[in-house]
């Protein structure tokens, strides 16, 4: 079925075998007109539909930033792009990031792409505004748009990042809700020993690993270190320490049947390794939910080993190591929530001694 779809300049012609080509009149030139090789269907549709308004001639096999009008906000994001492709196939970047500036920058693209690229201030204001119905969605679009805008200094394509000094909407707070040790044991009592399911959550809470680093964890991970089995590895997510921790008996007891050398432990059911860490990461909220575990996600039960730790007296340093952290103030997040509940406790008991 094709879009029907009215735009300025736009041209919708008949051909004689019946079906129909699109054409756009230059700006400024009306009587140039610049055939687009795709039609409405195409995603990329806009792209070419802007490209022919300026006056630019771009094939269907076109390069992306070939078919942007030049030094507009599309052709800064294609640029931006292939910079970021080259630091992930040079391993100084993560494909998960990747994946997720993609999204944003075609997001961006899609909303204001055939505009100049030095986008004023006001503008991502006004942008970021309007994605405030989701305050961490707003806030990651404005991280996406300075990162651009710091490289496109860097390399002198502009003078100024318009979007240093932009501040955050989102309220923040604590993220994933933390399992509860009743939560754990009742995901392990739906789901025992042997399933994919027991696995999973066994290597999330005694590796207190990401999602993103659990679907590449395997036996090529274990070391031996004075007769005790270690895993060993370096988190994807930039800035993080290499993580070095015994494997406990739990821990050894579940992977000893998938552990194999070349391989992850976890395979999909076609035997084949996650490809992101979204995949898994979807299955396991999934799972949550058909256990009466609904609003939980991997990423809580990271968080929860931090609390349990904390709760064992564990120092903030030790709470690192297990995480991978390189600066206290982040592990200090678990260490003073359990703090502040042994506070709490302390000043109810105290309120409770009021005759009342």
């Amino acid at each position: 079925m094709v879009v029907k779809i009215e735009l300025p300049g736009l041209l919708r012609e008949r051909m004689p075998n019946g079906k129909f080509r699109y054409r756009v009149r230059v700006e400024g030139n009306p009587k140039r007109r610049i055939r687009i090789p795709i039609s409405p269907n195409h995603r990329d549709f806009m792209e070419y539909y802007h490209a022919g308004r300026a006056g630019i001639v771009a094939t269907i096999d076109a390069r992306p930033e070939e078919r942007a009008i030049p030094k507009s906000i599309a052709w800064l994001t294609y640029k931006h792009q292939a910079y970021l492709e080259g630091r992930v196939e040079n391993g100084l970047s993560s494909p998960h990031t990747l994946k997720k500036r993609r999204f944003l920058l075609r997001q961006l693209r899609d909303e204001c792409g055939e505009y100049p690229m030095l986008m004023p201030t006001a503008a991502i204001v006004q942008y970021r505004d309007k994605l405030s119905d989701r305050p961490a969605w707003a806030d990651s679009m404005v991280e996406a748009i300075r990162g651009m805008f710091r490289w496109a200094v860097e390399t002198g394509l502009i003078d100024h990042n318009p979007a240093l000094d932009i501040g955050r909407i989102d309220p923040g707070g604590d993220g994933a809700e933390p399992w509860t040790k009743v939560q754990l044991q009742a995901f392990r009592s739906f789901y025992p020993e042997g399933t994919q399911q027991h696995l999973v959550l066994t290597l999330l809470l005694f590796t207190a690993a990401r999602i993103s680093d659990v679907i590449l964890l395997g036996a090529d991970n274990e070391v031996m270190r004075n007769d005790v089995a270690h895993l060993r590895w370096q988190p994807i997510k930039k800035g993080s320490a290499e993580v070095d921790i015994p494997m406990t008996a739990a821990l050894l007891r579940a992977t000893r049947p998938v552990s194999i050398a070349g391989q992850p432990y976890l395979l999909t059911n076609r035997g084949k390794p996650y490809s992101t860490p979204d995949s898994l990461g979807g299955l396991f909220r999934r799972w949550c939910r058909d256990a009466g575990l609904s609003g939980l996600s991997a990423h809580g039960v990271r968080k929860s080993v931090g609390e349990i730790l904390a709760e064992e007296h564990c120092s903030q340093y030790e709470i690192m190591a297990v995480h991978g952290h390189r600066e206290a103030r982040t592990s200090e997040i678990y260490t003073k929530r359990v703090q502040r509940q042994i506070l709490a406790t302390n000043a109810a008991s105290k309120l409770d001694r009021l005759e009342w």
